[in-house]
């Protein structure tokens, strides 16, 4: 293996900063195409899909548990499935183990689901085996054939008024590389963050970077944030590569 120069810290400081200028440009594009995703068309989603969930058969609509928005994320874990029973494919769970706390999405008013052909009792099964926690529904229908997940991964988002669902976006094959981060996930809905700084559509939900963000298990709190986490996030951190 043939290493890269040894060089002094300075040298090294020097090499950074160069980088860096690379990598703000990167998050910079980043951001003006999540602003393009908050503007795309909305498809109108006309056709009844139905899922077994632990409490029984259930609609799309009720996927979102109430909230605004909806990411359904297709998994492969069924019949004829590398595997198959002990495991769901191996990428799909790599991707599985990546997911964080689903209460931070659920804070924006966003919930994530998987969703299979496996049984119920099947999908708990691996769940518990792997120590997942997301909320994992049975297909019972076209529900994967309609949404371009029938023969491959891919994660669809949507987002409803009132009683109608709307898709909003579709990422697949190596998009799906990046997805288990929240950022990640709140980039490829409708509304995005719901941060200030983003660049939405007027209208659109919007608080303070930061500001909102808590323990996962605090969520809900009547409390306005403490002023000492508030006073530290206006400040900002040193260095930040915004």
């Amino acid at each position: 293996m043939k290493t890269p120069p040894i060089v002094s810290p300075q040298e090294w400081e020097a090499a950074r900063q160069e980088l860096l200028e690379e990598e703000k440009k990167l998050t910079h594009a980043r951001d003006a195409l999540a602003a393009r995703r908050r503007r795309m068309p909305w498809q109108a989603v006309e056709k009844k899909y139905e899922f077994d969930g632990p409490q029984g058969r259930v609609s799309l609509l009720d996927l979102f548990e109430g909230r605004r928005q909806l990411i359904v994320y297709r998994a492969f874990f069924e019949p004829g499935v590398f595997g198959w029973p002990d495991h769901a494919c191996r990428g799909c769970s790599m991707l599985a183990d990546q997911v964080g706390h689903p209460a931070h999405l659920n804070a924006r008013d966003t919930t994530l689901v998987f969703a299979s052909r496996a049984s119920q009792p099947e999908i708990e099964r691996v769940k518990a085996r792997m120590g997942w926690v997301m909320p994992w529904y049975t297909i019972t229908d076209d529900f994967d054939i309609d949404f371009g997940v029938d023969e491959w991964h891919g994660t669809n988002a949507f987002i409803r008024e009132d009683d109608r669902v709307f898709r909003t976006y579709f990422i697949n094959a190596r998009g799906d590389e990046a997805m288990g981060s929240l950022w990640n996930y709140l980039d490829m809905t409708a509304l995005g963050r719901q941060e200030t700084w983003e660049d939405s559509p007027e209208g659109y939900p919007q608080t303070p970077p930061y500001e909102w963000w808590n323990w996962h298990d605090e969520y809900g709190e009547e409390a306005d944030p403490a002023q000492e986490w508030v006073d530290t996030t206006r400040r900002g951190p040193r260095g930040r590569q915004d």
